[in-house]
């Protein structure tokens, strides 16, 4: 057996720092010691043939004098040292002490001690002699019968592995095991039995299984691992044979272990497409709900949107419903809100995949338009707004609805979407004239002006004065009296909580709203004149809604409110006036058609983006082979992804020891060689040069070192430090290297946060027989791009917005680039930031000289980097003139937001070939 065959099962970690004992030393304490001597001894061997000593002399003194002890620890340490002594001489042949050695294995086989007897049995599977092992079978199958289940465990154990590897020796391996399996009672001895035959005899197994299929959830969860396992491997192998496994399966779900169902589950889905299967299996994914973690929860109501189909949509419906009205009204819990925006988010996309259930979601997300929290209820306003334009049949249903809750909306943004949704659906007389109920109810007493100045002339009176100090009367900023004491009086307050919400959005200066209701009482009012044929009432209906719309005027022109009307929102309310005085037919169809057409293609617009980014999406997970297609070696090409023809027990056990492998791109090799980075030069006594490895939370540096020296170079070391947040986790090791030698010294940084990282240091090293100092090479620096880091993602337009608002560090970059095509340098920023474009495709289309457009991407670590595109084209300096304009980026941190700019200075120039 060849170095390289002579795997060895066993790594003990040894202090460096003590000097290895000799060998005349150690075969005198083997031969003479007393057996804490030998013990000590014995490690002391192992420990030095692990590090590749050979001692072939203390061979047979250890068969002479420590072999026939019988202390237990003795012969726990012989087992070690028999695995990782060589058995065989250079030429191949078994050695003749084995011989001995094996009459000891055989003794120990029939041991009165069930530990000494089942760890023996566990020793030998690991030996590749077949030649020992012959001799032992008759003591291995008389294991098979121990009264002791851990004897018997590993005596099955010990014929599987003897079968595998030599087949001769036991041929009849499976068909012992099989009738062991039926007398047996012990769950450990049944688990390893079945598994041997699940590999060894297929058939077998599935006869046994057969025989106790309907009490396999009486068995231990154990069995019950390899039982699923068998399942999935006959099934994938043979399709025709799931409907005689499912049920089983199915029973499976109800396991107490949560290991059993985990698999059971995932074997249903793999193996099933029936809706039965996968509501179970979206029900138990939704249990992970009840997780406080907000990542956790959005990631698995992803993957249960992803799972849902029209069969199990309502039970899904059914727990986010009871989800949302858990999180009313509870603020114990910072992430609450944004937990209720993301239900709402799936409700929305379940409802327009399934339009049945928009009627049952619809007034229990009405509810939360009252909500505090404007993030959620604007979530539920969007999802409302496209509801009723989907769905006619729902529009008196929403209507009322909104009719119901409309008065107790507090947030004013909120408030204008209502407005719009009402203006835009009110159809009847009935529905038109509720809506300007409740507008004249939002709105308070009108005139406003003159209501207001009366109360305020009336707001003090004698006995509310509750003064404790010297009363002192002042003109508060709409120009009125108040006064104010060292007791101050709660009334002011009550009066503002009292005060209709149109009246107080109106008061604090938010004349945007008025704009929005000026539209929508002129859309109810054209309505109204077609809808209701006396004139007294149309001109009645048409001059309320003027009176209201001038009253506004006349407010935002006095001096009451916190900030006056804007020249605007004058213009709208002023237009709207002229339309109501005037009612043409022209004006009819501007305000009460083309509004909703445009809301039509704006969901047209919207849908059309998310079917082809989910196509991308399938195009990507695709993995199509032609019959063309070169053959790929595996020596010579880094590992492809695994198809989903693969085993999924077997890419599940990769993936836990850690060989999956991230793709490489097109050329692997080629891709290696440019993450190479040079340090040193070629005339240099030591060359250097760094293979830069980016994992995501370390870098692993491979260094490669030559000297170019006819001298040795002892205590060569390489030093390094860091800039930026990057660690040095270990300092690398000296070592000597003999003229033109070479050597590869690995170093590991660990990097806490996405900012740009320079590493730099030198190597230093000591000539042999000079007398001079130390020798030192400086190295070039090693810079660690920022781009390893990031990753494109999405949010939606209302995520941006808010946190454009709330990241405090802003990059501004000046473009300067020779790229002179507006939607050619777009692409070009966001190849080589890794952002993705938020802005849809048809925003982009078609060409006017400008462009804006706003890129998203998040870290590893989780940080979010926003940036805005604003650029143009310079008519005036012809059309070879290069793209000009900036690009604003935000991030939380400082750092981020520096290295995503210095990225994209040094990258905006480069022009793709």
């Amino acid at each position: 057996m060849t170095a390289a065959e002579n795997v060895c099962y066993t790594l003990i970690n040894v202090p460096m720092d003590s000097e290895p004992p000799s060998e005349i030393s150690l075969k005198n304490d083997l031969e003479k010691g007393d057996v804490k001597l030998k013990t000590e001894a014995l490690k002391k061997v192992i420990i030095m043939i692990l590090n590749g000593e050979k001692l072939p002399g203390l061979l047979m003194t250890i068969i002479r004098f420590v072999l026939p002890l019988q202390d237990h620890t003795i012969k726990k340490l012989l087992l070690v040292f028999w695995e990782i002594v060589p058995k065989t001489t250079p030429d191949g042949r078994l050695l003749q002490e084995m011989i001995l050695v094996c009459d000891a294995y055989r003794k120990d086989l029939q041991h009165p001690n069930e530990f000494i007897r089942g760890s023996t049995l566990r020793f030998l599977c690991k030996l590749k002699e077949a030649e020992l092992l012959e001799p032992l079978m008759p003591a291995i199958r008389a294991c098979l019968e121990h009264r002791h289940s851990y004897v018997r465990r590993n005596a099955v154990l010990a014929i599987y592995t003897i079968y595998r590897n030599f087949e001769h020796l036991i041929p009849d391996a499976p068909e012992l095991i099989h009738d062991f399996l039926v007398n047996e009672k012990d769950a450990s001895c049944k688990r390893n039995a079945f598994m041997m035959l699940i590999h060894a005899d297929q058939d077998r197994a599935l006869d046994y299984l057969s025989t106790c299929i309907d009490q396999v959830q009486t068995f231990g969860d154990i069995l019950q691992l390899v039982i699923v396992e068998l399942i999935y491997k006959v099934c994938h192998a043979n399709p025709s044979e799931r409907a005689r496994f499912i049920r089983c399966i199915y029973n499976l779900l109800q396991s107490s272990s949560p290991a059993v169902k985990y698999e059971a589950a995932g074997t249903l889905v793999t193996l099933s497409s029936a809706p039965t299967a996968i509501k179970d299996l979206v029900m138990d994914i939704l249990r992970v709900l009840s997780t406080p973690d907000l990542e956790v929860r959005k990631k698995t109501l992803q993957l249960a949107l992803d799972l849902v189909s029209s069969r199990n949509v309502e039970e899904l419906v059914i727990v986010l419903k009871k989800e949302v009205i858990k999180t009313n009204n509870v603020t114990e819990h910072e992430d609450t809100d944004k937990y209720r925006q993301l239900l709402v988010r799936t409700l929305h996309s379940c409802s327009v995949r399934f339009p049945d259930m928009a009627a049952n979601v619809i007034p229990v997300l009405m509810e939360f338009l009252s909500d505090n929290n404007e993030a959620a209820a604007a979530d539920v306003l969007e999802f409302v707004r496209e509801a009723i334009q989907r769905f006619d049949n729902l529009r008196p249903l929403i209507v009322e609805k909104m009719l119901e809750v409309f008065h107790a909306i507090k947030s004013v943004k909120i408030y204008r979407g209502a407005l719009w949704i009402l203006g835009e659906y009110c159809s009847t007389k009935e529905d038109i004239q509720s809506v300007m109920t409740e507008v004249r109810r939002s709105l308070g007493e009108i005139p406003i002006v003159e209501s207001e100045i009366k109360k305020e002339a009336g707001e003090l009176k004698p006995e509310e004065e509750v003064t404790v100090g010297p009363a002192q009367k002042l003109v508060t900023e709409m120009g009125t009296y108040a006064t104010q004491s060292a007791l101050s009086s709660s009334r002011p307050a009550k009066k503002e909580e009292d005060r209709p919400p149109l009246r107080g959005f109106l008061l604090d200066g938010d004349f945007f709203v008025a704009a929005s209701l000026a539209t929508t009482l002129t859309k109810i009012a054209l309505r109204y004149v077609s809808l209701v044929q006396e004139k007294k009432k149309q001109n009645s209906f048409i001059a309320e809604a003027m009176l209201l719309m001038a009253t506004i005027l006349h407010l935002g022109k006095s001096s009451l409110p916190k900030k006056p009307i804007t020249d605007d929102d004058v213009d709208r309310i002023s237009l709207c006036l002229k339309v109501l005085s005037e009612c043409s037919p022209l004006m009819n169809d501007i305000f009460n058609k083309e509004c909703r057409q445009s809301l039509s293609h704006m969901l047209s617009a919207k849908l059309e983006e998310e079917k082809l980014s989910q196509k991308k999406e399938s195009e990507k997970r695709n993995v199509t082979v032609q019959p063309d297609d070169p053959i790929s070696f595996m020596q010579l090409t880094a590992k492809n992804e695994m198809s989903s023809k693969e085993d999924q027990f077997q890419l599940s056990l990769l993936a836990a020891m850690g060989n999956t492998q991230r793709k490489e791109a097109a050329d692997p090799l080629a891709s290696k060689l440019n993450k190479v980075t040079q340090l040193t030069g070629f005339s240099d006594p030591v060359y250097a040069e760094a293979y830069v490895h980016v994992n995501q939370y370390d870098i692993v540096l491979d260094v490669l070192v030559v000297n170019q020296t006819s001298d040795t170079l002892q205590n060569c070391t390489l030093e390094l430090a860091t800039l930026g947040d990057l660690k040095l986790v270990e300092k690398p090791s000296p070592l000597t290297l003999a003229p033109h030698d070479f050597a590869n010294i690995k170093a590991n940084v660990k990097v806490a946060s996405t900012e740009n990282g320079i590493i730099f240091g030198n190597i230093v090293y000591d000539v042999s027989g000079a007398a001079s100092d130390r020798n030192c090479v400086v190295l070039s620096d090693i810079h660690i791009d920022i781009m390893d880091y990031i990753q494109p993602a999405s949010c939606t337009d209302a995520e941006f917005r808010q946190m454009w608002a709330e990241f405090e560090w802003e990059n501004k970059v000046t473009v300067n680039t020779n790229i002179i095509d507006l939607n050619e340098y777009l692409q070009h920023i966001l190849k080589s930031t890794n952002m993705k474009c938020l802005t849809p495709e048809k925003a982009l289309s078609g060409y006017c000289g400008f462009m804006a457009a706003n890129l998203y991407a998040r870290s590893i670590f989780g940080e979010d980097a926003l940036a805005n595109v604003s650029i143009e084209k310079p008519i005036h300096l012809g059309p070879d003139a290069p793209v000009t304009g900036h690009i604003r980026i935000r991030a939380k941190s400082q750092g981020m937001a520096l290295s995503l700019g210095d990225k994209i200075n040094l990258s905006q120039k480069k022009t793709s070939l």
